[in-house]
């Protein structure tokens, strides 16, 4: 049985529970291990627990589909527990890729641990020993999740299953994140034709199907789900997971960092290659497109440029494309749930998740 009426809090409840135990595994390992232990504790701290949740709803969609309401089990909380490890650990990489000062309105772990470097007045560059920590600290979250979804697995019926899902999504996620970083540098090799469809290629692999399409996929997994169901919440989870990476894009560039917790146009300072330069670059002539190419990418870009690049993008209508592609990604998805043989309390759900997965400020 769940240790909370909400099986959401009761993820949270566990993270903590492994969070502790890690800090008693390691107190006796000195002050240094303490400040990383503590800076992966950190990583765990807010967020949505988006994955977790639609992991948790891929569940009750099989497990109550033929039967009344029951409990979430322990393997299911520690397998949305571990998905919200595993989004920490890349979000720690994703930032020192980046070059991200911030995250969620705090600093970045790489920020924070060259904070700590300067607080206790160690020798050598701070700023190196961030990066440095930060890559071990995101490899050890990676650890930690593995750690979480094997305990949670150990009486598990269908855990061979689940791990299956577990292994692609991380294998997936990885390839994703290089294609990202790599499109920064390709996009000038590639046909112009060419970037939306390269643009969608990163959004699937690095976001869409690590975000919702594995989580909901592990959790129906753990229920025993059958291939109708499977195909069903896969149909589900895809488009809906690039409906959110699209508004991801949107917020990335035009998003209220008050809200966001991230500067507003960073997307464009880091260079992000996404549907909405794809769409902007189709419209503009060969000299606009140069221009826009020769910007995109610098970190020094001030308000006024990046308000200027703003403009671009609506009056290019590639925002305006954005969105409407994202309402189609979500009709598709909301389709995928019709006649799908789910529980309808859990398909609600799903549907209210999606709701708020596309229509969100951060």
């Amino acid at each position: 049985m769940h240790a909370s009426p909400d099986p959401i809090e009761a993820v949270s409840q566990r993270l903590g529970r492994f969070v502790e135990a890690q800090r008693a595994q390691w107190a006796d390992g000195g002050p240094e291990t303490a400040v990383f232990v503590d800076a992966a504790a950190r990583t765990l701290a807010g967020g949505k627990r988006l994955r977790a949740r639609f992991c948790v709803t891929g569940w009750r969609a099989v497990a109550e589909a033929e039967g009344p309401d029951v409990d979430v089990p322990v393997e299911v909380l520690d397998a949305a527990a571990a998905l919200e490890v595993f989004h920490a650990a890349a979000l720690v990489h994703d930032d020192i890729i980046d070059n991200s000062d911030t995250r969620r309105g705090q600093p970045a772990a790489h920020r924070g641990l060259e904070a700590a470097h300067l607080a206790a007045r160690w020798v050598g560059d701070p700023a190196a020993f961030g990066r440095s920590a930060a890559v071990l600290l995101g490899d050890l979250l990676v650890a930690w999740s593995d750690d979480l979804l094997e305990q949670g697995l150990r009486t598990a019926v269908h855990a061979a299953s689940a791990r299956e899902v577990y292994a692609l999504m991380r294998r997936e996620v990885t390839i994703g994140q290089f294609l990202d970083i790599a499109e920064e540098a390709a996009f000038a090799t590639a046909p112009d034709d060419e970037h939306a469809e390269r643009a969608l290629r990163v959004a699937s692999l690095k976001s869409a199907r690590y975000s919702i399409q594995h989580p909901l996929l592990l959790g129906a997994a753990l229920a025993g789900a059958d291939a109708g169901q499977r195909a069903a919440l896969a149909a589900f989870g895809h488009p809906l997971g690039l409906a959110f990476q699209l508004r991801d894009d949107v917020l990335g560039v035009f998003g209220d960092s008050a809200v966001t917790g991230k500067p507003s146009g960073d997307d464009l300072r880091e260079g992000k290659r996404t549907l909405l330069i794809a769409y902007a670059r189709e419209r503009l002539d060969t000299a606009a497109r140069r221009a826009l190419d020769a910007v995109i990418g610098d970190p020094g870009l001030d308000a006024g440029q990046i308000s200027a690049l703003q403009q671009t993008i609506i009056d290019t209508g590639a925002l305006d494309r954005v969105e409407a592609a994202i309402s189609r990604y979500a009709t598709d998805a909301d389709a995928a749930l019709r006649d799908a043989r789910l529980a309808p309390p859990a398909v609600d759900a799903l549907r209210a998740l999606a709701d708020a997965a596309i229509a969100r400020s951060a």
